[in-house]
């Protein structure tokens, strides 16, 4: 019986994973970012200019979405550590996308790093 960390393994020997010393120039380059995590953890904070389709739902977000349709787009995806966006980025490649690449370390080794994390504003009533 595989567990979670067999399904990990085997799915980041599938997929290109990039340094996190590479991520911004990745995120640049790329059409989309990609937060894979839950809605809670995105909310307490992510990358700037991600948007958020949790890993459970991702695969019917991008099917509904005709601006996430075409197979071409440069796709890079993150989630806490890592696991998850491997994960999202076999789906994605099953599902024909041509350039998918999740970085390494996801969201905590961004936050780690001191790099910019971007957290929702709210409305002061003073």
């Amino acid at each position: 019986m595989k567990t979670a960390h067999d399904l990990v393994i085997a799915a980041k020997s599938r997929i290109q994973e990039i340094p996190l010393a590479d991520a911004e120039q990745a995120i640049r380059e790329a059409d989309v970012l990609l937060d894979v995590r839950e809605a809670e953890e995105y909310a307490a904070g992510h990358l700037p200019g991600a948007i958020h389709a949790s890993r459970g739902m991702l695969e019917f977000k991008l099917s509904n979405s005709p601006e996430l349709s075409s197979r071409d787009l440069k796709i890079v995806l993150y989630c806490k550590t890592s696991g998850r966006a491997a994960l999202a980025a076999c789906a994605l490649h099953d599902m024909g996308y041509l350039n998918v690449k999740s970085i390494s370390g996801g969201f905590d080794a961004w936050a780690g790093a001191g790099k910019p994390i971007a957290k929702p504003v709210l409305p002061t009533f003073e």
